[in-house]
């Protein structure tokens, strides 16, 4: 990969993992609910997800399930529900108590690599990292010895920066209904992204994209 092709991948994958979507509201609720230390195994589980989608758009599956309607669209009803059933359940709990003593950490590394997965359009957005980017000329795990590396940081430093928002967000929450309101916005956003994921067309590849 040239250092012009890097370039543009690193611009491309900056907009893409720090454009406000249902992990970076799920990262901002585990900073204010958990505090920093284990809201950062939410960010694992974020990097989990990103390093499996890699490894399956190198290998082309990620392309075989964008290609297949029907999947794709079974996955966006199931993805939508699941976000929609995030807000709702967030909304009715948002005056309860956070309950940060009985959220484990596997509980909080599996709700976040469920909410990291369960969106299909992050497959058409790996999908266009690899169309894009990708020599076709070029061996393709030389070039992912500088995808991975590079895609995994940058991700990690957004998401690091989202719980870090959250943490900040939780402590200047002092007064409860304050912290209410804040949970109750997180909430309506999880609802707004499974209304949209659900109302979305199923992206066509065409052109190798």
């Amino acid at each position: 990969m040239s250092f012009e092709a890097w370039t543009l991948f690193v611009f491309f994958w900056v907009v893409f993992v720090t454009t406000p979507g249902p992990n970076a509201v799920n990262c901002i609720s585990n900073g204010m609910s958990l505090g920093f230390a284990k809201a950062m195994v939410g960010v694992l589980a974020i990097l989990t997800q990103a390093s499996l989608f890699l490894l399956l758009s190198a290998l082309g599956v990620t392309a075989l399930i964008a290609a297949s309607p029907m999947g794709f669209f079974l996955a966006k009803l199931i993805g939508a529900g699941f976000l929609i059933y995030l807000g709702v359940r967030g909304w009715l709990n948002a005056s309860r108590p956070a309950p940060a003593a009985e959220r484990p950490a596997r509980h909080v590394y599996l709700h976040a690599l469920a909410v990291a997965t369960i969106n299909p359009k992050s497959v058409a957005g790996y999908l266009a990292a690899f169309s894009q980017f990708v020599q076709p000329d070029v061996p393709i795990w030389s070039q992912m010895g500088v995808i991975m590396p590079t895609a995994l940081v940058i991700t990690c430093l957004s998401y690091t920066g989202f719980t870090l928002l959250g943490v900040l967000m939780g402590r200047a929450a002092l007064q409860a209904v304050f912290n209410t309101w804040i949970r109750r916005c997180m909430a309506v956003c999880f609802i707004i992204y499974g209304v949209l994921l659900g109302a979305s067309s199923t992206p066509h590849l065409e052109g190798g994209e």
